[in-house]
Parts: C-alpha cells; sequence; structure tokens
C-alpha cells in the first residue's frame, strides 16, 4: 500500500503535546505506524564524553511519534489536508490533496 506521508514533507501536528506545530518528516517507520517531524516531541539524550563527542553533556533529539497525529500541509491552500491517491490513464500514480492539489507524482508511467 502506498504511503499518504513520506520523508520530506511538511506537515502539522494534530494531536498530542506540539499540537499545531509544523515541521518537515525527517524518517518513516512504516512497520510501527511512526514518523520523526524536525522539532516535534524533543526529549533529552545524556551523552558521556567520548572521542566523538568529548565534552558529552545533553543533546536534545526528535522522539517518533505515531502517525495518524499529523496531518499533511497543502502546497495549494497552506492548510493541513487529507490525501488520496489518483491512478491516471497513461498508469502514473499521484498524491492529491483533497482539495484538488497535485502533491507529488508516486509512480512514473511507464515507457
Amino acid at each position: 500500500m502506498a504511503a499518504s506521508i513520506k520523508k520530506g514533507d511538511t506537515v502539522q501536528v494534530m494531536a498530542g503535546d506540539d499540537r499545531g506545530v509544523r515541521g518537515k518528516v525527517l524518517s518513516v517507520d512504516r512497520d510501527l505506524g511512526k514518523v520523526v517531524v524536525e522539532g516535534v516531541n524533543r526529549a533529552y539524550k545524556h551523552v558521556r564524553p567520548s572521542r566523538r563527542n568529548p565534552q558529552g553533556g545533553r543533546l536534545q533529539i526528535e522522539q517518533p511519534i505515531d502517525i495518524s497525529n499529523v496531518m499533511i500541509v497543502s502546497p495549494k491552500t497552506n492548510r493541513p489536508v487529507r490525501v488520496r491517491f489518483v491512478r491516471e490513464a497513461n498508469g502514473e500514480k499521484r498524491r492529491v490533496a483533497a482539495d484538488g492539489s497535485d502533491i507529488d507524482v508516486v509512480r512514473r508511467a511507464r515507457t
């Protein structure tokens, strides 16, 4: 099944502590149904000094959130929308926002 959210999409958080925050999707885990969004659900990771990180200290990293808690932001209206898939007559498959604007092409037509 094709995924409605991909790495690099701009999404808005619809539920949780970071509700209303927009960010770019950094990664998607389809098996667990989770996404990592830039600047959302941040937690501190305590790191001891090492060669790689000589000072050590606390790093802020983004934690995954459930994919059902985010919606894609439409490029046309700049508002969160649901996504559907449309198959063209030439065999091309594309993601389309509910307002009718194209988001991107999922699969190109075979030539």
